[in-house]
């Protein structure tokens, strides 16, 4: 083989052709049939069913005439029934315990980015407050302005006092 038609390590095969086209599923709707299954296994009316089932089951091929049972003990179809029921109930269960884990997945990140948001929204707000008692802490508050005319009120009525008692002007007024 030549150097040039040699398949190289770092460049994927080509893809066969298949002869048999495999069944397409689709894997929501299978997905949902497996949780509603699971959620239905995980009732008590199922229990209550399935218990009735083995009691009569049992009881049938205990109490029955002998060419009435199908199953003698030790029950070996029961058995096998109960098994096979079994094997096809854990998958299905752990494809909707899948299905619920991606949820939850998908509902923490949106909780995380909710919450990144409002932490955002928190920090902002407090600056906000900061720069606000900041800026009213240099406005002159109305108690600061009225004992500050009334200093001004004393220092005038201050300055009119000698002129009106002896009429002489002050040192550094004009008149």
């Amino acid at each position: 083989m030549s150097e040039s038609r040699r398949p190289r390590l770092d460049t994927p095969r080509e893809t066969r052709r298949q002869l048999v086209r495999r069944p397409a599923v689709d894997a929501d709707a299978f997905g949902v049939f497996a949780e509603s299954f699971a959620r239905y296994m995980g009732t008590a009316k199922f229990i209550l069913w399935m218990t009735l089932f083995v009691i009569i089951w049992v009881a049938w091929n205990v109490l029955a005439p002998p060419d009435l049972r199908f199953d003698e003990p030790p029950f070996i179809a029961l058995t096998l029934m109960l098994s096979l029921q079994a094997s096809y109930a854990a998958p299905l269960i752990l494809l909707a315990q899948n299905r619920q884990e991606q949820r939850d997945k998908v509902v923490g990140e949106q909780d995380r980015q909710a919450n990144a948001r409002a932490h955002a929204d928190m920090e902002f707000l407090a600056r906000e407050v900061a720069s606000l008692r900041m800026s009213v802490g240099e406005v002159a508050t109305r108690d600061f302005l009225r004992s500050e005319l009334r200093g001004l009120l004393q220092d005038i009525e201050e300055l009119a006092q000698p002129e009106a008692a002896g009429d002489e002007p002050r040192p550094g007024s004009d008149s």
